[in-house]
């Protein structure tokens, strides 16, 4: 009983230091908007690709003075690909898949967005409302179904992006819906630096609502 009891404090001692240590590996960046900043945390580990693609943007100054051009209440907050005039900014070569890696689209989750093609993800972004798991990759009886890759988690600030999420939303620029009446602002994104992070449960990992076919459609990067 008590070399069972020591197994076990010795099995949670190492899972801690597991999840310490994955934590220590994350990137961190600042979206700093007209509405607030929300700090997110990226997994350079689990989806180096994605990662290197979105600071790569944010060094570039990519992101800064776009919007937030699509908002979908109780589903996602999109990003990183319009200014406020609905200038479409210019983007590097897509990159390649990675929403297999086993992060789940969860409320608070960082995701890239792109077409039908799931290789086809550029400079946008987006970050789940609400638990989306059919935004994820699924396995079907004919074979995967790509998802869409996620590549962080808020850490702080979702209570920027609920406020977002309230917007009430209409047409914009070459969009028929779904654009905040109020321009909201992404100024710039940073990497930062960020410490005691806690893990509050509001900010929770990366998963969606069944939008109609439960994806996010060609809408997600051509907007």
């Amino acid at each position: 009983m008590r070399a069972a009891l020591i197994v076990l404090v010795f099995f949670l001692a190492t899972l801690g230091m597991r999840e310490a240590a994955a934590e220590n590996n994350s990137v961190y960046a600042k979206i700093e908007t007209s509405m607030g900043d929300i700090v997110v945390a990226l997994d350079p580990e689990r989806a180096p690709l994605s990662v290197e693609n979105f600071v790569q943007y944010a060094e570039d100054g990519h992101y800064d003075r776009t919007i937030i051009h699509r908002v979908v209440k109780g589903f996602v907050i999109q990003g990183g690909g319009f200014s406020r005039y609905f200038n479409k900014r210019r983007t590097r070569a897509p990159i390649a898949y990675e929403g297999g890696n086993g992060l789940k689209n969860k409320r608070g989750a960082l995701a890239m967005a792109r077409t039908s093609d799931p290789d086809s993800a550029d400079s946008q972004w987006y970050i789940n409302i609400k638990d989306n798991p059919a935004l994820d990759e699924q396995q079907t009886d004919y074979g995967v179904k790509p998802g869409y890759a996620v590549f962080g988690r808020v850490v702080s600030g979702m209570d920027v992006v609920d406020a977002i999420a309230a917007l009430e939303t209409g047409p914009g620029g070459p969009f028929d819906s779904e654009v905040p009446v109020t321009p909201v602002i992404v100024k710039r994104i940073d990497p930062t630096e960020w410490s005691a992070v806690e893990d509050d449960p509001e900010n929770g990992g990366p998963e969606t609502d069944d939008h109609s076919d439960g994806s996010l459609g060609d809408n997600a990067k051509t907007r």
